[in-house]
């Protein structure tokens, strides 16, 4: 038998591959050993690679995602005119064996073919908004520790904010911990600083506030106290950046405003500044209108994707990109496994905090919907999909340019009852089944 030999066509006809490190980089443009050279990771190393990528005739560029080693290297290889390709680490498997070299070839290999898929990289303005409501997430995350370590203070003090009060960090409690570090040690005192809507009496209070004022805790409480107060003033800073990063790109629609935009209460841990207003002129739409959508889930969109949803060709592309479909694994006719995969995407996180958010409330389809999974299949499930459902909603508004009209709870069970009508009526035409041969017990 002749032996087949499949040659397959060249697409990057001047392409090369980077395996990205945190101490240095092999850049390979070819096949042998010769084509391949380390370069350091300085910016001089920098310069040096794209005069040697330049000498080579190289046009097109791609690298290994690698934690957060290769934003520099990207950054100044697109400044140098290049077009440069991301790839994620699971896509690129090297059956050859991993060493630095082996994996530098590998990418430009198939680059060179183009084999390779580009991850998702929004535009420069998106990139910077980025940067700074990452930044703003994770000083939420020191200013929740440095809370969590306030209230293990004030339980080894004996002081119970957290019996009498619902946010121990709010006004009243932030009142009484000042005052206690001032020199208060009297209870009744102490009680007379909370608010009026406090639901416990102020004798009760009274009795949580008496503690064993030792002094080394004092001390913690006032140096953790004084670190959270200081995020807190990070987290004020930071929101006026992205605030005046917004107008500037919005400078165009900033005139486009709509006095009907929904309007929701900013909990605690939400963006201060007018997310609304700010996201109806980046997109044209009310998205705060959708039901369990806050001020952090439309500052998460805007940060992660902004306008660069449009790349996203269908809502699917868009919810699988998001991590929020079922990996349905195939093999022999049979499903074996229909598992959400896992995702460390910001905005996946935000639609499922969105969806859990929808699972308390009391009305509405999404509520509905959001109950049928979860009666079929718990809750986990039931957050997913609903989550997979916002995201669709999202999208559509934004490329559609169209309104979010929810339909009515009692239509959306009359549809449910409709479906499930059809689904019995084909069953029984497919196994010929009479309505008279139905028994119905009791």
């Amino acid at each position: 038998m002749k032996k087949q030999t499949l040659d397959l066509p060249v697409i990057n006809h001047h392409a090369a591959g980077i395996d990205v490190g945190s101490k240095e980089h092999w850049v390979a443009i070819g096949q042998n050993d010769t084509d391949v050279k380390i370069f350091g990771v300085y910016t001089k190393d920098y310069q040096s690679m794209v005069e040697w990528l330049n000498e080579n005739a190289v046009t097109s560029i791609v690298m290994e995602a690698t934690g957060s080693y290769w934003q520099t290297l990207f950054s100044h290889l697109e400044k140098a005119g290049f077009e440069v390709l991301l790839c994620s680490s699971k896509t690129i498997k090297n059956p050859a064996g991993k060493t630095d070299k082996k994996d530098s070839r590998w990418l430009q290999k198939l680059h060179t073919l183009g084999l390779l898929k580009p991850s998702f990289i929004p535009e420069k303005q998106i990139e910077e908004l980025r940067q700074y409501t990452r930044y703003r997430h994770n000083i939420m995350l020191d200013a929740s520790a440095h809370a969590n370590r306030i209230q293990k203070i004030l339980h080894l003090l004996n002081v119970r904010l957290d019996v009498v009060f619902s946010d121990v960090m709010g006004a009243s409690g932030m009142k009484i911990i000042k005052a206690i570090l001032a020199g208060e040690r009297c209870g009744e005192a102490l009680a007379a600083m909370a608010n009026n809507g406090i639901k416990k009496s102020k004798q009760e209070i009274a009795l949580a506030l008496v503690g064993n004022w030792k002094k080394e805790l004092l001390f913690q409480l006032a140096d953790v106290l004084s670190l959270y107060e200081r995020l807190q003033e990070s987290i004020i800073k930071t929101e006026i950046q992205i605030e005046e990063l917004l107008k500037e790109i919005n400078k165009e629609n900033a005139a486009l405003y709509n006095d009907s935009l929904t309007k929701k209460k900013k909990q605690k841990g939400q963006y201060k500044i007018d997310v609304a207003g700010l996201s109806y002129q980046y997109f044209g739409v009310d998205l705060m209108a959708i039901d369990g959508v806050a001020h952090n889930t439309v500052m998460t969109l805007i940060s992660e994707v902004g306008m660069d949803i449009k790349k996203f060709k269908t809502a699917k592309t868009f919810a699988s990109w998001l991590r929020l479909c079922p990996n349905n694994k195939t093999s022999g006719g049979k499903i074996l496994s229909s598992r959400t995969p896992r995702s460390k995407n910001l905005l996946a996180h935000a639609f499922r905090n969105a969806a859990n958010t929808i699972a308390q409330r009391k009305e509405g389809s999404l509520k509905v919907f959001f109950s049928r999974i979860a009666f079929k299949k718990g809750r986990g499930a039931a957050i997913s999909a609903t989550a997979r459902k916002i995201a669709v909603i999202v999208w559509n508004m934004i490329l559609k340019q169209t309104p979010y009209l929810p339909i009515e709870e009692n239509n959306y069970k009359e549809k449910i009852k409709k479906n499930c009508t059809n689904n019995i009526r084909k069953t029984m035409q497919r196994l010929n089944i009479s309505v008279d041969e139905l028994v119905f017990s009791r």
